[in-house]
């Protein structure tokens, strides 16, 4: 096994180990602790994990192929695929960082607006250029893919011998096409730059003066930005670089290794290392908003002389802390309505329905069916006639009376029923009443 497919299976393992740990940063910086907002969408803190899969993916196929490029004596299919998937690296490289970058001036513009969310316009000239400049970014990474894929990747094989590679390979391998690529990423990392430029101008402090004006860009870059932007750029100039010097190109059947893998891998390592660690050490976003609103929550309750008790304060001067599960359960029942409890809040429980209204009657208008009503009144409510009483008081002995009737099926006596007894007494007797007995003289 020769030096490039060794060197090669080194970087198959790295990329590969990499995947774990981007697995776990993405779990960790997509994960949502708040409600998702309209103008901060979740999809956008996870673009750039993604693109590190789809890197480490291409990473992982051009270096195991590395190891046939050595295995085969004739170079065939092998160098196509190995510098196929390499190109590939490059524009995908170029997203990883512009989305770390793009997504870190959108957190610095969520925690500006999270105070007041009125703070920041959504219509003006900021707005417009955050909305543009990620579409020019990946019009200039598709340009470069469209300069670099599409293309007959024939010659590159013919390098059986030198004169052959020097006539046939090394004119496709630095035609125009390679450098136009290569000026198109370099765009992409100037608008990356600006990018990075616009968040800081826009989301921190503004300083006078030119000198300090650069010294507070350098101080506000995050750290892993001055790594990765530099390590990037170093990865566009390898490509250019390549499309002039043949000798140092990844597409020469033997190239000087240690530019190869040199400037051609270990700056995309690095960077894969650095975002790695960087995600590693780096909050999730949603707990870090939540930790500044607690932040602010209690400078705001000093401010107006609010002194909120600690979570043990209620455990601690509640009076259940010596009672039971069952006695805890029953004092809670009578707190919300059950026992005297009730019967106290009864008066302010009670809410009155919507009662029907019947129509007055008017006493100086007659009533309809009378009679029907009065024959009802008096089966009802029967009443004592005079001839019954006079029986009564002159009766030795009366009939026994029945359990909660008189004789004769008639109920005693009511003073509220004189209005009605001049009816009966036209009558004589009751309704329902017996025949009369006489026994002296004195009943005739």
């Amino acid at each position: 096994m020769k030096t490039r497919a060794k060197v090669g299976l080194f970087f198959a393992c790295f990329f590969l180990l990499t995947i774990m740990f981007t697995s776990i940063n993405l779990r960790k910086h997509g994960k949502l602790f708040l409600p998702t907002e309209k103008r901060f969408h979740a999809i956008g803190r996870r673009w750039q994990w993604y693109w590190m899969f789809v890197v480490a993916a291409f990473a992982v196929i051009s270096s195991i192929t590395d190891v046939d490029v050595d295995r085969y004596y004739l170079p065939e299919l092998p160098i196509v695929l190995s510098n196929f998937f390499w190109f590939l690296m490059l524009p995908t490289t170029m997203c990883v960082v512009w989305e770390s970058v793009r997504h870190w001036g959108s957190w610095q513009e969520r925690q500006m607006i999270d105070p007041n969310p009125f703070s920041l316009g959504q219509d003006d000239r900021r707005a417009k250029v955050e909305f543009y400049i990620p579409l020019l970014f990946y019009f200039l990474v598709w340009m470069n893919f469209f300069m670099i894929v599409p293309r007959a990747w024939g010659p590159i094989e013919l390098q059986r011998d030198p004169e052959q590679a020097r006539l046939k390979a090394e004119p496709m391998a630095t035609d125009t096409r390679f450098k136009i690529a290569a000026f198109l990423l370099f765009c992409s990392w100037i608008m990356t730059v600006f990018s990075l430029w616009h968040s800081i101008k826009h989301y921190k402090e503004r300083n006078r003066g030119l000198l300090n004006r650069a010294i507070g860009l350098i101080r506000y870059i995050p750290k892993k930005f001055l790594l990765t932007l530099p390590l990037s750029l170093v990865m566009i100039g390898y490509e250019a670089a390549c499309s002039f010097e043949f000798s140092i190109s990844p597409l020469n059947l033997n190239p000087e290794l240690g530019f190869m893998y040199g400037l051609g891998w270990a700056p995309i390592a690095l960077l894969f290392i650095v975002y790695e660690v960087a995600g590693y050490v780096d909050p999730n976003e949603d707990r870090e908003l939540i930790r500044q609103r607690r932040i602010r929550g209690a400078e705001i309750d000093q401010e107006i002389g609010i002194v909120k008790k600690p979570h043990w304060w209620s455990r601690l001067n509640r009076n259940n802390h010596m009672m039971s599960i069952q006695d805890q359960i029953a004092q809670n029942v009578n707190n919300v309505g059950g026992g005297q409890p009730t019967a106290r809040n009864l008066e302010r429980s009670i809410e009155m329905g919507n009662m029907l209204v019947s129509k007055r009657i008017d006493s100086t208008r007659p009533i309809a069916n009378s009679e029907s009503v009065h024959m009802a009144a008096t089966l009802l409510f029967p009443t004592r006639t005079d001839v019954q009483e006079t029986q009564e008081r002159f009766t030795d002995h009366p009939e026994p009376l029945l359990r909660g009737r008189s004789p004769g099926g008639t109920e005693p006596r009511n003073e509220n029923d004189r209005s009605e007894s001049h009816h009966s007494a036209a009558s004589g007797v009751s309704l329902g009443a017996k025949s009369q007995h006489i026994r002296s003289m004195l009943d005739v």
